[in-house]
């Protein structure tokens, strides 16, 4: 059996044995860091499984729920490049009051392996991390470089997640509201020209482009399911997907186009009604909400 590496401040006094590691497990690479999002948004990131293949799709392509509880979930996940052999089954299983969980592997390539995950909060914006992976194999050198690659991986799978968390914080008390006023956007064929385009609006962030046949669609640039960002994604055959979760949209009526609840906030894009010509005798539009 491995001997712990030594652990970082505050968790240097949790072994394996208070975790409770399955004693036929080494530990392979311990990986520490602090992100810049507090704890309730670190425990809402955990009981997220749906974003695995949408947002880390780099190590990911597909997830399935099989089970779901008070303390976690079981998922069939698929990693890259994908295919039955890739296939491998996880559970969670979160101790909230321990402020830690464990993530195991318990089919597939991999099978036995747990990710004990230590959490601490550092202020109401910050949370201390410690990764800690204990895999089935003994040989020295097998340890270390399959440690070395989940440390690597994770680092990146973390990155991410903290900007989720990030971003889920700055828009916690947004909510999408109906424009306040038409909005002129000049003449039609100037406007073509500069399309995509995303403005922000009395604190409304929309986002006017022209779809494969001219039609030209302005849209909220907020997913209404997790707050995901919308404003770079490009759509297909009319299609938004986000890049969260997946969820996909159509931009011609805001309906899910997976056959969910949730509606895209779009923005109406007509001829002003004051105003046919300019001066120039140019058609001028404007945009407003949707009723």
């Amino acid at each position: 059996m491995s001997a712990d590496i030594a652990a970082t401040a505050p968790f240097a006094e949790i072994d394996r044995d208070a975790l409770g590691v399955d004693p036929a497990l080494h530990l392979a690479a311990t990986y520490a860091r602090e992100v810049e999002a507090g704890i309730a948004r670190v425990w809402e990131n955990v009981f997220d499984w749906e974003h695995f293949p949408a947002l880390h799709a780099e190590y990911f392509c597909d997830v399935r729920l099989l089970e779901e509880h008070v303390h976690g979930w079981r998922v069939a996940v698929t990693r890259q490049p994908g295919g039955p052999d890739r296939r491998i089954v996880i559970e969670l299983d979160a101790e909230r009051e321990w402020a830690r969980y464990r993530v195991r592997i318990i089919e597939g390539g991999g099978a036995g392996t747990e990710i004990w995950t230590l959490l601490a909060t550092r202020d109401l914006h910050r949370t201390a991390v410690e990764v800690r992976f204990y895999l089935p194999l003994a040989n020295p050198q097998k340890l270390a470089a399959l440690g070395e690659a989940y440390r690597l991986a994770y680092k990146r799978l973390w990155d991410a997640d903290e900007s989720m968390m990030q971003r889920r914080e700055t828009l916690s008390g947004w909510s999408g509201r109906p424009l306040p006023r038409p909005v002129p956007l000049g003449p039609i064929a100037e406007l073509r020209h500069r399309l995509p385009l995303t403005l922000e609006i009395d604190g409304t962030p929309v986002r006017l482009l022209a779809l494969a046949d001219g039609e030209i669609v302005a849209h909220s640039t907020v997913c209404p399911h997790w707050r995901g960002p919308l404003d770079a994604c490009l759509p297909q055959v009319g299609i938004l997907r986000c890049p969260w979760h997946g969820y996909r949209f159509d931009l011609r009526t805001g309906l899910s186009a997976d056959g969910r609840s949730y509606r895209l906030s779009l923005i109406d894009f007509v001829r002003c009604e004051h105003a046919a010509k300019n001066t120039s005798g140019a058609e001028e539009w404007e945009y407003s909400s949707r009723k």
